[in-house]
Order: C-alpha cells, then structure tokens, then sequence
C-alpha cells in the first residue's frame, strides 16, 4: 500500500538529486576552507588574465599617445599605476570570490544536510511500515493456528 507522505517525500528526494543534488555533493565533500582557497586561486589566475588582456588591448589601442610622449619618469609612473590598478582589482576580486564561495559552501552543505534528514525520515517511514506489516503477518498466522486447531468448531458456528 502507498503511503501518500512517502511519494511525497519520495519525489522531493529524487528532485533534488536531479537538479541540485549533484553539485551540492561535490561542493559538500570538500571542507569550507579548502574550497574557498582552491576557488580563489582560480579566480586570481583567471583575474590576472583577464587584467593582462585588457590592459595589453588598451596598451595597443593608445601605443602611439604614450609612445609620442614617453619618458623614463612616466613610463615608471604609467608602469606603477598599472601595478596599482591591478592589485586593488586583485584585492576586489579576493574579496569577493571569498564571500561567494563562502555562501555557496554554506547553502550547499545545509541542502545536504536536510538531503541526509529527509532520507532518515524516509527510512523511518519504511521501518513503521514493515514493522506494522510483520504485525499484520504475525496476526494472520495466529488466526489461521487457531482455525486450524478450532476450525470444526468455527464451521458449525458459521453454519448455524
């Protein structure tokens, strides 16, 4: 027999592994430290890129201003404002990676956790109704022992 409860719960379980489920567990398996530091690595590699490539477009795109104009003392200052540009948008990005994976860790390992509840409540629900079932069968047995030790009696009992 169904127990409407754990169809429902049964399909919530399953919703979740299709669509979230996947990614929280790769996110969950990781302790919170280690994936905040390994993401923002990343991030830095890849904003150290992207920093580069902007800058080596915009450097081509004015080369002849700047070339025209060049001298030692500004080719330190245009070099040192380059640097510095680049370190606050490192720092930003640091930032905020940091707080971004922070929170995704967090959320992604409380839907684990209520993942992990709901399947303990899905087993309860499992176990009571084994539990009663097997009372069922205990009962069953017992009536049919006791027709058969009683069942002449029981027939005309019927009849009459």
């Amino acid at each position: 027999m169904l127990n409407e409860e754990r169809v429902k719960l049964m399909v919530q379980l399953a919703s979740y592994e299709q669509k979230e489920g996947k990614e929280d567990f790769k996110v969950s398996s990781y302790y919170k430290k280690d994936y905040v530091s390994f993401h923002r690595l990343a991030t830095m590699i890849w904003t150290t890129i992207g920093y580069a490539m902007v800058a080596g477009l915009i450097g081509i795109a004015y080369m002849d201003q700047v070339l025209e104009e060049l001298t030692l003392v500004k080719a330190i200052i245009l070099v040192a404002v380059i640097l510095i540009i680049y370190v606050i948008v490192l720092v930003a990005y640091w930032i905020a990676s940091g707080r971004f994976y922070q929170k995704k860790h967090s959320e992604a390992r409380t839907r684990v956790k209520k993942y992990s509840h709901n399947l303990l409540v899905l087993n309860k629900l499992y176990e009571k109704e084994n539990m009663s079932m097997d009372r069922l069968i205990e009962v069953r047995e017992t009536i049919l022992r006791l027709y058969a030790r009683y069942s002449k009696i029981v027939d005309k009992g019927v009849q009459f």
